[in-house]
């Protein structure tokens, strides 16, 4: 069942990278499937029904061939499962992965209070109410014990077993900096889910400025995974959650008067309006963020935000009147 299931996930790759290749697939191209690296220190193994695994009343879990495993549950399984997934990450640890069938989410109680969220460096996250939050940098503060296990790995024998405890302590320090971050990231989250009824974001393009010289510093902060935890959590309990356009110029925008100024550097913190109004940049922009995902949410319903269709005039018409009314094009398609 371990092989059948391999081949089944070979074509399942297969199939969605053709099927980004047709176009049929959305977001972004996806690759074809490759040979696992040899320095992806990273395993799984997935068992399904078939197989007959069993989760004991003794809490232990029984593996096919590999007998009885004790497991320290996070969480009781709410039905039987359908499959298991066991991976050993590069850092030694097992896991253990449950795939179930659940009940519907539980939808908080409805809510007034509405935030967009202004994302950054120093500050993690801004919101338009005028709260920041600081910037954990979990990386960061962990850069001079991992420089030291660096340092160490860099002088073992390449293929001794030295080496590879070396390798090992490398990966539990990094795994300790994301499981820290990845907690910290969850608290955060369901906080704002539960206080505010919608949420809008900055659509960031993370890829882009993780090429740039603060990359360090983006992939630090986890911008992505920040907003996917708002977007399936606003989801499962009946929030409302937005992404506003990348190119929307929220920070040089006046919140007050709606003037778009010239562009501003990074070093600059607070700017001047003409109109008056002194703005902080981070807050200013998390304010505009949420009138732009109102106003994106209102004209989801069909409400009249943008300027209607203007009929062009009879010179700019492209047809004319002595044109027989049944023309058709190649397609067979009539033109009027």
């Amino acid at each position: 069942m371990v092989l059948q299931q391999a081949l089944a996930e070979l074509n399942t790759a297969y199939r969605n990278f053709f099927a980004s290749l047709s176009g049929k697939r959305q977001g972004r191209k996806v690759a074809a499937p490759r040979y696992r690296s040899r320095r992806d220190n990273r395993q799984a193994i997935r068992f399904t029904r078939n197989s007959r695994f069993k989760v004991l009343d003794n809490g232990r879990l029984r593996l096919p061939k590999i007998g009885d495993i004790a497991v320290r549950w996070s969480r009781s399984l709410p039905c039987e499962p359908t499959s298991v997934t066991v991976i050993k990450d590069a850092a030694g640890r097992y896991f253990a992965s449950f795939v179930v069938a659940t009940a519907d989410d539980e939808t908080l109680p409805p809510i007034e209070s509405e935030v967009g969220i202004d994302l950054g460096l120093t500050h993690f996250a801004v919101l338009s109410d005028g709260r920041k939050v600081t910037a954990p940098r979990f990386l960061r503060r962990a850069a001079r014990n991992l420089k030291r296990l660096q340092q160490n790995l860099s002088r073992k024998t390449s293929g001794s077993n030295r080496r590879k405890k070396a390798v090992v302590k490398v990966a539990r320090a990094h795994a300790r900096v994301a499981d820290t971050r990845r907690d910290w990231q969850h608290k955060l989250s369901t906080t704002i889910i539960r206080d505010n009824q919608a949420v809008y974001v900055e659509d960031l393009c993370v890829a882009g400025l993780g090429r740039t010289r603060l990359a360090k510093s983006v992939h630090d902060a986890g911008w992505a995974g920040f907003t996917s935890m708002l977007e399936y959590k606003a989801a499962r309990h009946g929030r409302t959650f937005a992404r506003v356009d990348r190119w929307f110029p929220s920070t040089r925008t006046c919140s007050v008067c709606g003037r778009i100024n010239d562009k501003m550097t990074l070093n600059v913190r607070s700017w001047d309006c003409p109109c008056g109004s002194r703005h902080d940049r981070d807050v200013n922009a998390a304010v505009n963020i949420l009138a732009a995902g109102r106003a994106d949410r209102l004209n989801d319903r069909r409400a009249q935000v943008r300027p209607g269709l203007v009929p062009a005039p009879r010179s700019e018409a492209v047809t004319h009147q002595n044109t027989a009314r049944t023309a058709r094009s190649v397609a067979g398609i009539a033109v009027f």
